[in-house]
């Protein structure tokens, strides 16, 4: 499978000017190639191939005198922009036959966007120094902070500026079947939710980090800030910078909390099971700014590419299984609960259950894993003993012992 590993990069000020005429230069030929076909659309004119519109806004326009700068920077960088396009047309059709989700028609992009992009593939001749810096064709020797090795040859790399001004490389590399982990006997399921990120099936408990609430007093300050600044002023740009940066340190911690959670896991179980929750429907309620805070769509994501790196199995059930209505133990359906009633009794049995236990229970089974009740926490409840039973007895009663 293909991975993308990105790692920082700290561009001198020289580098920081070239890789911005690279950004430009991408988003023109990009702007000039969706006006051409949007052009021809209207007009019922045949839908311009790439290869046409290669050799007309690159290798033609370098020629004129209003796209000569176009040959400043790596041809390959140009070529890969249109592929861009023609990739951003292609999610938009598969969309409108309903083939993937909703996506919209290809929009123009502007120099004032806050990400940034421009790709490498190997034509480009990009290559890592003995000094373990990035030499990029018409940028230079580009300092880089490895964190990890790569497990392959990079076939692209993709060098990204992000809306707090940082600078990323990002990676594409080939994984084999050596990372198989060996295969391990736990089996697990997860009921994600607010008061707990996740409560696991056999009984443990994770808490959510909250890391969006956590920082909401510095993010208030720096937002009010920018509120005061005039628009259009140096000072403002200053103040965005600033409100980009604290809000990137939370999706910072937020990321490394889902990766260090998701991989601990799979590595010690040999299945998982998830429910597949609504998050763009709960996030239209008034916990919206907590289900955006948890990041459940992230965290499953990076469970489901986990398992199929490691040889492991995730099973996602229904939305609608009725995980917290259900006795894990005996299995009766004992109704609806309101969402203050952590623990309740079933009517069947008598077992008292914890209610994200017992969904996480019920996940687990509803996935066909091999998870019991025990790791439940359910105890035998208090039952109306027999009448016969109850109270003292005038006279001795006879023994049924034979």
């Amino acid at each position: 499978m293909q991975l993308r590993y990105s790692f920082r990069l700290y561009p001198s000020g020289g580098q920081r000017m070239a890789l911005a005429r690279a950004f430009g230069c991408a988003r023109v030929v990009y702007n000039d190639a969706l006006r051409a076909r949007e052009t021809a659309r209207s007009e019922g004119l045949p839908f311009p191939k790439t290869g046409d519109l290669s050799k007309q806004l690159i290798t033609q326009a370098k020629n004129t005198p209003e796209r000569t700068w176009l040959g400043e920077v790596s041809a390959v960088v140009l070529q890969q922009s249109l592929r861009d396009l023609d990739t951003a047309y292609r999610n938009f059709f598969d969309a409108l036959k309903g083939k993937r989700p909703g996506m919209g028609a290809p929009r123009y992009k502007s120099r004032k966007d806050t990400r940034q992009a421009v790709r490498f593939t190997a034509n480009a001749r990009w290559s890592i120094t003995p000094g373990q810096k990035l030499r990029l064709p018409k940028i230079g020797d580009l300092k880089m902070k490895w964190s990890r090795t790569l497990p392959s040859t990079p076939s692209t790399v993709t060098v990204v500026k992000d809306s707090a001004g940082r600078y990323f490389a990002s990676f594409v590399v080939e994984t084999g079947p050596c990372e198989v982990l060996p295969k391990a006997t736990p089996e697990v399921g997860i009921d994600l939710g607010l008061g707990h990120f996740a409560v696991l099936s056999d009984g443990r408990k994770v808490d959510s980090p909250c890391f969006l609430r956590r920082a909401e007093k510095r993010l208030k300050k720096v937002q009010r800030d920018l509120s005061r600044k005039v628009k259009g002023s140096s000072n403002r740009d200053k103040a965005r910078g600033k409100v980009a940066r604290a809000h990137a340190r939370v999706a910072d911690a937020r990321r490394e909390f889902h990766h260090r959670l998701s991989t601990k896991l799979i590595r010690e179980n040999q299945a998982v099971a998830v429910e597949d929750l609504a998050v763009k429907g709960l996030a239209r309620t008034r916990l919206a700014k907590s289900v955006h805070d948890a990041g459940w769509s992230a965290f499953v994501t990076m469970l489901e590419y986990k398992a199929a790196r490691y040889g492991r199995t995730l099973v996602k059930i229904g939305r609608f299984e009725p995980t917290s209505q259900v006795c894990s133990r005996c299995g009766v359906k004992d109704g609806p609960k309101p969402l203050h009633v952590r623990v309740w009794t079933c009517r069947a049995c008598g077992a008292v259950l914890d209610r994200d236990i017992n969904a996480a229970v019920n996940v687990a089974k509803a996935a066909g894993l091999a998870v019991t009740a025990c790791g439940a926490q359910v105890r035998p409840g208090p039952l109306p003993a027999p009448r016969s039973e109850a109270g003292t007895h005038p006279t001795p009663q006879p023994s049924t012992a034979r």
